[in-house]
């Protein structure tokens, strides 16, 4: 079900808990490539611990993954798709966290989606395990469920890249990825928000879009794709960044990316890549989670673009005020 590249075992304590993931994740690829065939997998079936519509394959894959994990050693089992976290194995050593089928609102869109989880140590409860920061996590990843469906992970020592070969039913691992990349002329943010961000997020955003002619002196491109998964590996292929921050809008002062089950595990990806995430100040592994659901800001991709955004919110409020203005940052 996993076939590493020889020399490149995986980690003995969590080979079990990665077949069982990728046992579910074969299933779901298939499933959601048969589209209406395989049902009307993009219906409405309730709404989720958060008040978030769920989807029909959201339910699906939460129950085949819990499932699946029994017998692996994971202890505790933390979902987006639940309330409370729940116990597996009671003599397990793992902790999991997942979104089981993340930008599921764009299955009927047929984009990209996927499947986000990290794996951390168990401790004696199930809120501890995961009500603590990133920097413990042992294992995070996703598989992306696209024209091809692709496992990329690590294990605290790089990222590694697998590929579902369909006809052995299997994921068989390819040579690793590069580093996220240092240059790169994209930005990813949803641009409708505009009028509800904060002052430096919206400089950083002007300076990007007046071009070779504003501040950075260059052209830039921006994606949205609202699937994190699909925003994820674009970045870790051809770098840029991705934005979702904080607005005044009702319900998104703390952002709207869960930090236990999205944020967390993107960010060890990212940083094992190279690459910085934040929640546009505060490194997103140094944070703890108030709640398992909780929230918050999220910014990651390029580290210097990261980093450049953090600038923006130590400049004064002259700076930020004025539309491509000389920003404190850019002057020698």
């Amino acid at each position: 079900m996993l076939e590493p590249i020889a020399g490149a075992p995986i980690p003995e304590r969590l080979k079990d808990a990665m077949t069982a993931l990728c046992g579910v994740a074969v299933a779901l690829s298939d499933r959601i490539s048969r589209g209406p065939l395989g049902g009307d997998l993009g219906a409405e079936v309730g709404s989720n611990a958060d008040n978030d519509a769920q989807k029909a394959l959201d339910v699906i894959a939460d129950d085949a993954f819990r499932e699946a994990l029994r017998g692996t050693g994971v202890r505790w089992y933390a979902s987006e798709e639940r309330d409370d976290v729940e116990e597996i194995d009671a003599d397990g050593t793992l902790g999991l966290a997942i979104d089981p089928l993340d930008g599921s609102s764009n299955i009927d869109a047929n984009v990209s989606i996927g499947t986000i989880f990290c794996l951390r140590p168990a401790l004696e409860t199930g809120p501890e395990t995961f009500l603590r920061d990133g920097r413990g996590i042992i294992a995070s990843g996703y598989f992306i469920y696209g024209p091809q469906t692709l496992l990329v992970v690590t294990f605290g020592a790089g990222v590694r890249e697998f590929v579902l070969d369909r006809r052995a039913g299997s994921f068989r691992e390819v040579p690793r990825l590069d580093p996220i990349p240092a240059q790169a002329k994209e930005f990813a943010i949803n641009a409708s928000n505009y009028r509800h961000w904060s002052k430096p997020v919206r400089a950083y955003i002007d300076d990007c879009i007046a071009g070779i002619d504003g501040p950075r002196g260059k052209n830039f491109n921006m994606r949205w794709v609202a699937s994190l998964v699909a925003e994820t590996h674009r970045i870790m292929a051809r770098g840029g960044i991705f934005l979702y921050p904080s607005d005044d809008r009702t319900g998104y002062g703390q952002g709207r990316l869960r930090m236990v089950y999205e944020c967390h595990p993107i960010a060890f990806l990212v940083e094992q890549a190279g690459g910085k995430a934040t929640d546009a100040m505060v490194p997103i592994l140094d944070k703890v989670p108030p709640s398992l659901h909780a929230r918050t800001p999220f910014v990651f991709g390029t580290a210097d673009k990261v980093d450049r955004v953090a600038t923006y919110h130590d400049l004064p409020e002259h700076e930020v005020s004025a539309l491509f203005g000389n920003r404190g940052l850019f002057r020698a």
